[in-house]
């Protein structure tokens, strides 16, 4: 590679990552809570606890278990009711004034043996929510995604040219070597190097992860335009619903058409994920991968009668698959400890980026300065 090649892609590296590593620190700093957001809502009390019985206590219908959450707030129309991937004993059932409704929900949780309204999770407070939603859209919606999205572009630019310029670095230096006899500047440029290096392939997953959740919203749109609309066609025209079925019974349905999958979540009649006619009721695979992919099974919502079900699309398959691999939360707690570690590597890795460019622009100006000085004199 020749010098000007090198000065080219130093100048991509530079600028790329000067532009994003003031957010990629942000998304670094909100990611470490969210890695243990299930510890942490133990430690803050928030976590929803299920009371200890035999595992094979008998579950209450879903029939009752929104009679339980309605109960609560009168007023209100079912949205989702949805449970952990590896917890059924509680449902998590989300009431709002109409189902397309973006504010006033409110959340039950809701013992799937007993019946017992175990708590109310509050929806939009709390430190872990502070910390979702600066590290999802910055508090700025689907803007705020987008944005992160494109800066996550910039990061990848600016791993692949750390990359290129990786190789002509260390030519004369044996990896990890770390210069600290030297200048304070060496020894960060080193270290800045080897983390660097060290991280990459975790930085590059993270962040190629992170760019396609940023799109999620606009994939989901794009699903509901491309399949939905097709899968709820034979129903174009008809009057909305006055009354509902029963939920327990299309729950059944969908069971009896996928036994071998076990529930995930229930999207209510005007919610995204279904019509004003049918429940969509989303089956989850048993298996670590499967249990994170979800198929749709719209049934209808007077009848109980399965209308449509179908494989998700492939660009949905790849962002609930990068979700877990973004996050971490696939391997138990090592995965958590080693999701840490490399986050706080990062963290050094953006930090060491920025002082290394403050100390080489101060070393310029105060070469600049000393150039006027002897000119002037």
């Amino acid at each position: 590679m020749n010098t000007a090649s090198l000065r080219r892609w130093a100048w991509i590296h530079k600028w790329t990552s000067l532009v994003c590593t003031i957010f990629m620190l942000l998304l670094c700093l909100t990611g470490l809570p969210l890695i243990f957001h299930h510890e942490i809502g133990h430690l803050l009390g928030t976590e929803v606890e299920a009371p200890e019985m035999a595992a094979d206590a008998p579950r209450i219908s879903m029939d009752k278990v929104m009679e339980v959450a309605k109960a609560r707030h009168p007023g209100l129309v079912g949205m989702f009711a949805s449970q952990e991937a590896d917890d059924d004993r509680v449902w998590f059932v989300t009431l709002s004034t109409s189902p397309t409704s973006e504010v006033g929900m409110k959340q039950v949780a809701v013992d799937a043996r007993t019946g017992e309204a175990l708590a109310e999770p509050k929806l939009d407070e709390g430190f872990i929510y502070i910390m979702f939603k600066l590290h999802v859209d910055l508090f700025a919606g689907l803007p705020g995604m987008l944005f992160l999205g494109f800066m996550g572009i910039l990061l990848i630019v600016a791993i692949i040219s750390g990359i290129v310029l990786y190789g002509p670095f260390m030519k004369k230096l044996k990896f990890g070597t770390v210069r600290d006899q030297r200048s304070s500047r060496l020894k960060w440029l080193d270290l800045h190097n080897l983390l660097g290096i060290v991280t990459l392939s975790w930085l590059l997953v993270v962040g190629a992860t992170g760019v396609i959740n940023t799109w999620a919203d606009l994939l989901v749109k794009y699903w509901q335009y491309d399949q939905m609309s097709e899968m709820v066609a034979p129903y174009k025209g008809k009057p909305p619903l006055t009354e509902l079925g029963s939920l327990q019974n299309a729950v059944d349905a969908a069971i009896a058409l996928e036994p071998s999958m076990k529930m995930g979540f229930i999207a209510f009649p005007g919610t995204t994920f279904s019509s004003p006619h049918h429940y969509g009721i989303f089956m989850r695979g048993t298996e670590p991968l499967t249990s994170r992919l979800f198929k749709p099974v719209l049934v209808d919502a007077q009848t109980s009668e399965v209308t449509d079900s179908r494989v998700l699309p492939w660009y949905l398959t790849a962002l609930l698959v990068s979700q877990p691999l973004h996050f971490g939360d696939y391997g138990g707690m090592p995965m958590k400890i080693i999701w840490t570690l490399f986050d706080l590597m990062t963290i050094v890795v953006l930090g060491s980026g920025l002082y290394l460019w403050f100390v080489r622009r101060k070393t310029n100006q105060s070469r600049m300065e000393k150039l006027i000085q002897a000119h002037q004199a």
